[in-house]
């Protein structure tokens, strides 16, 4: 299937220019005034973005250690595993065992779980008899639709027309249901292209939500469950982040249950002394690198970096992804601000070049800091594809070099533009910009690391995944624009999808993003699309829930700002609660 842009949200006809004349830019809006002002003029000195140091500092780091690495707790983990596996095996109604379901996902546990759900789920939708457990209540139809979708089920949106009139508007009687709306509200975004009716129930449950919420009515454990999909969906939502969210949520409920929330509050423990061995490996090989201080113009964000690959993957047997993600994350960073910042054009199509021949004896016309970010990058992941090697029998350095010699030229292109103040029409940036975000380079080392399979197989299934690439890729630049496209500007960056699309279509910058966040959301569609068409047949799950968990780490890191450039506030708060401070 090719890639593409997503057609569903046209955009005005664009006519092509080479470069802004002085009659161009007089009839531009203001900003690409101000921006060709500021690419006009050649660069005389280096550029500096300045970023803040790094707040983690490497003996602090090498210092975070748990006691929760002990057997004793593990082994203790396992009973209460046990005791809950008794749960899910034991007769249930089905409502019962679908909340139980959800009350295990949303505490981080499910991992432990895999087969007991499944066999579940797998029971619920090919139950063939009475369901008279959901019949006309709304929660129980949109949980069952929201965790069959989840888990790769191909469920029809019509399990909803029972709760709409005859114009297809939601029933009046509904909107007192506010357990019900939101249950509808969470499931509507496991929706996939032209499902009217999930569109409709979104708006809906949307609405009457907000409003229940202004009528202050709701009692406490409700409305912070309301306010907290509101600000942003289950679905979108990053399960580590959401899991320690809600352990405390939970723990204040009246109806919990006991042996859940002693899990819960261990495993999580137990799981984050798991990563903080990850942690204090991957800050080694940095130190080791000698990037953070050698190259002093780049963001030196290595916690940040590792924080991306929990999101990622947080299951503990995923210690190695983790740490070879991380790597990848943090070059990444470093290489993206050698393109944005510090180098100059003749500099970077020289160092495209070497990555592009992948060839040690090609640094030689490279500047220092250069000599040692390809020294760095040609070791690292040479050593990745080295144990790929080893340990499965299958070599990979074909696939990961062509992912980083594409992602540089990406960045030189971007390089090119800002240098000669081209602002490219909306489809040229993103034809360009879903490559340049780096998705597809850290998807292809998360498929060489996930895949136990040959060399042939391997790249088949990487071609097979190609849109589910593109469409993580998509969301990850778009949400990144969001985010960082104002700071960017502000220090003369080359136009993004915000302003590439105000300039096309003579928009305002209000009518620009909300233009964003509708392709984002169609995208997300499309992601459900492709996740549904794969779940159950592909070889490789992992993979394809980690491309899921990029973009949802995408939203969770650029929700409210760049969270990975300035590292100092949410994000900071973040890493403390998931990496540093153990549930008492």
């Amino acid at each position: 299937m090719a890639l593409r842009l997503l057609p569903s949200l046209p955009i005005t006809k664009h006519t092509k220019a080479t470069n802004l004349d002085n009659s161009t830019v007089l009839r531009a809006p203001r900003f690409v005034t101000a921006m060709a002002n500021i690419l006009d003029q050649k660069v005389a000195s280096r550029r500096s973005a300045n970023y803040h140091p790094s707040i983690w500092q490497y003996d602090y780091i090498q210092s975070l250690k748990s006691n929760y690495q002990e057997e004793s707790f593990k082994e203790q983990a396992m009973r209460l595993v046990g005791r809950v596996r008794m749960m899910l095996e034991k007769a249930m109604e089905p409502l019962e065992k679908i909340e139980l379901i959800d009350t295990l996902q949303r505490l981080g546990l499910s991992y432990h779980f895999h087969n007991e759900i499944n066999k579940i789920l797998e029971g619920i939708r090919s139950d063939q008899g009475e369901f008279s457990w959901k019949k006309d209540n709304l929660y129980a139809t949109a949980l069952e639709f929201r965790l069959l979708r989840q888990h790769g089920y191909k469920v029809t949106q019509e399990a909803f027309t029972s709760f709409q009139d005859e114009t297809g508007n939601f029933n009046a009687s509904l909107c007192e249901d506010c357990k019900g709306l939101l249950s509808l509200y969470e499931a509507s975004y496991l929706s996939v292209e032209e499902e009217g009716i999930l569109d409709t129930a979104k708006e809906f449950a949307a609405q009457q939500l907000g409003q229940h919420l202004q009528q202050n009515e709701l009692d406490e454990h409700l409305r912070m469950l309301v306010e907290h999909a509101l600000e942003l969906p289950l679905h979108w939502r990053v399960s580590r982040l959401e899991a320690r969210w809600f352990i405390d949520l939970y723990e204040k409920r009246e109806e919990r249950n006991p042996v859940l929330l002693e899990l819960a509050k261990l495993d999580f423990n137990i799981v984050q002394a798991v990563h903080q061995d990850d942690l204090r490996y991957a800050s080694k090989w940095w130190r080791n690198t000698g990037l953070g201080e050698k190259l002093s113009f780049a963001r030196d964000r290595l916690m940040e970096n590792f924080f991306w690959t929990v999101g990622f993957m947080f299951d503990p047997q995923f210690g190695n992804l983790r740490r070879s993600l991380t790597k990848v994350n943090a070059l990444i960073t470093t290489i993206d601000d050698v393109y944005d910042v510090y180098g100059t054009l003749d500099e970077l199509e020289l160092f495209t070049q070497a990555v592009d021949r992948w060839d040690i004896n090609a640094i030689e016309l490279l500047p220092e800091y250069l000599k040692i970010c390809f020294f760095a990058l040609f070791n690292s992941i040479n050593e990745i594809a080295f144990d790929n090697l080893k340990e499965h029998g299958f070599h990979t350095i074909l696939l990961l070099k062509n992912a980083w010699a594409d992602l540089c030229k990406a960045y030189l292109l971007e390089a090119k533009w800002f240098h000669t103040g081209y602002i490219p029409t909306f489809k040229e940036y993103i034809d360009n910009a879903w490559v340049s975000i780096s998705a597809s380079v850290i998807l292809s080392h998360a498929c060489s690391l996930t895949l136990n399979t040959t060399t042939k197989d391997y790249l088949d299934l990487w071609r097979e995944h190609s849109n589910i690439v593109y469409c993580t890729s998509l969301i990850l630049r778009l949400i990144d624009d969001l985010g960082t496209s104002v700071d960017e500007m502000k220090r003369g960056d080359v136009p993004k999808s915000i302003q590439c699309y105000m300039y096309e279509s003579d928009s305002s910058e209000a009518e620009a993003r909300e233009y964003i966040r509708k392709l984002i959301d169609e995208t997300w569609k499309k992601m459900n699309e492709e996740y549904l068409s794969v779940a159950h047949s592909t070889s490789s799950p992992t993979f394809v829930q980690i491309a899921l968990n990029v973009a949802r780490m995408a939203q969770c890191m650029y929700q409210y700002g760049d969270g990975h450039g300035v590292a100092d506030q949410l994000t900071k708060r973040r890493v403390l609660l998931l990496l540093v401070s153990s549930i008492p």
